[in-house]
């Protein structure tokens, strides 16, 4: 809790490449066959949201409200409605 911040040349321009990246709106790439994607999804109450990605480079986004039924799923359910989600895209 004592430890003094020593904001360094290391600091700054880790700070900079934050705010540039924080800045810089991420290209939609064109997927690749064969190779293998990954997805980032979560919901929250009302929504749900998914990025699919393929090799660090972003291909979609996707979210939507919850229906009204689905608001009432257990979180387990919920992520397999965001996998049938993603599915959709």
């Amino acid at each position: 809790k004592e430890v003094p911040f020593k904001w360094t040349e290391k600091c700054k321009e880790g700070f900079q490449e934050l705010k540039t990246l924080l800045i810089t709106t991420p290209i939609l790439a064109l997927s690749v066959e064969g190779k293998d994607f990954i997805v980032y999804c979560d919901s929250s109450h009302p929504n749900l949201g998914v990025v699919l990605m393929q090799d660090k480079n972003v291909i979609d986004y996707a979210s939507r409200q919850l229906k009204v039924h689905e608001q009432n799923y257990p979180t387990y359910d919920l992520e397999l409605v965001e996998v049938v989600f993603t599915l959709k895209i």
